[in-house]
């Protein structure tokens, strides 16, 4: 595939143009109300949230999606507010924001889709939010791709986004992409919200089967404390400006491709940026009688407060990795399990071998847990199962950070 990643935007892909405003909800003076605009309809496909106690602007998503998916004009954000666990009067506003947004963007309230993220429990300050869209509506540009990855951060250290060109069989088409996500970050998606677009004309259908694929394949991948938040959102977004058509084979396989170019690239910035994080680490489990056994076994050592610390603590404390394996309700033999460490390479250095430890040096295994970034390869000899995570070390900060989220 011919790809080129590259440090655009959402705004990137041609048709797309985006507004932001400082609309004072929790955070004063600092942006966090956006508008992301197509100058035509798009199709539309969406991934949200497992959890069970679901936002407004999840449920209303859901239900906006399911009577439209082939004419979104808006996308509509605020940070610092969840508007999650508000009740009746939360789905009454988040309604309210689309009529708002409709209003002010000159399309219907059908067309617009609700990310929400901050507090959970206190309805929407509905003042502040209209200024804010009516704000960030009257600033609408390609330019601003930039200000809406800053709007829709929470606890987030830097904003995330990247786009890719990728040429097609008819043709070259672009893809862009934001991303927030600090804290509460664990599949089933990873509090995160993500928005793609692409200029490329791409069928309801075609875009659902490339999300899907996606980010199971990156935003299900990731994991910094354990928590699955109320919000989580996905939106992929085609607007055809392009002229370029995602319809064989080919054209399908080199755009899934691409969007899961940029996905795991998203998933990995929200990973390096979790709260209070020091350490990017991938864990790689093979040798899995299935991948559905490697990836539990993944998730489990991935979460392992015991784990996390040891990684903050630079300890090369591999017995807490195996312990969390074996309790992952996966069964395998101890005795052949093999584990490796490295930076560049997961082969760098093998502590295990059959269930045993080699002679490997204290002083090697500990400099490579010191690093900023580093893999751990378990392999449990029964079969060709495979999956990763990428997840963070659990630090002091992480604590202090959530203990004051509120005040």
């Amino acid at each position: 595939m011919s790809k080129e990643i590259s440090e655009g935007h959402v705004t990137t892909p041609a048709g797309f143009s985006a507004g932001a405003a400082a609309a004072h909800i929790k955070y004063p003076d600092r942006l966090n109300v956006a508008v992301v605009v197509s100058e035509r309809d798009c199709t539309a496909a969406a991934l949200f949230t497992q959890n069970q106690v679901a936002a407004a602007p999840v449920l209303v998503d859901k239900e906006t999606l399911r009577a439209n998916n082939r004419r979104i004009r808006v996308i509509a954000a605020n940070a610092g507010n969840a508007n999650a666990c508000t009740g009746q009067p939360g789905l009454d506003n988040a309604r309210a924001t689309q009529q708002i947004a409709a209003q002010r963007l000159g399309c219907q309230p059908e067309q617009v889709l609700l990310l929400s993220t901050g507090v959970i429990g206190v309805q929407l300050p509905m003042d502040k939010l209209r200024a804010g869209i009516e704000t960030a509506a009257a600033h609408l540009s390609p330019k601003n791709g930039l200000a809406a990855a800053q709007a829709i951060m929470t606890t987030d250290t830097y904003p995330k986004h990247l786009a890719a060109r990728v040429e097609l069989p008819g043709g070259l088409i672009t893809i862009g992409g934001m991303a927030k996500g600090s804290g509460m970050i664990h599949p089933d998606m990873a509090t995160m919200l993500a928005v793609l677009t692409t200029d490329a004309a791409v069928a309801p259908d075609v875009l659902d089967g490339a999300l899907r694929a996606a980010v199971n394949a990156s935003f299900n991948r990731i994991s910094v404390d354990g928590d699955t938040s109320t919000n989580d959102t996905v939106l992929l977004l085609a607007n055809g400006a392009s002229g370029v058509e995602v319809a064989d084979d080919e054209a399908m396989g080199l755009f899934g491709e691409a969007v899961t170019a940029v996905c795991a690239k998203l998933a990995q910035m929200i990973v390096k940026d979790g709260e209070g994080a020091a350490k990017f680490v991938e864990i790689q489990v093979t040798g899995a009688a299935g991948d559905a056994d490697a990836h539990a076994i993944a998730v489990t050592i991935a979460t392992s407060p015991l784990v996390k610390t040891a990684f903050a603590g630079s300890d090369a404390n591999w017995g807490r990795i195996l312990a969390a394996a074996g309790r992952a309700g996966v069964p395998f033999d101890p005795n052949q399990t093999a584990l490796w460490i490295g930076a560049e390479s997961v082969d760098e250095l093998q502590l295990v071998r059959q269930g045993t430890p080699t002679s490997y040096q204290e002083a090697d295994a500990a400099r490579i847990f010191a690093l900023p970034a580093f893999k751990i390869r378990l392999d449990l000899g029964a079969g060709d199962g495979r999956d990763l995570m990428w997840t963070t070390d659990l630090t002091h900060e992480y604590v202090s950070i959530n203990a004051d989220y509120r005040t």
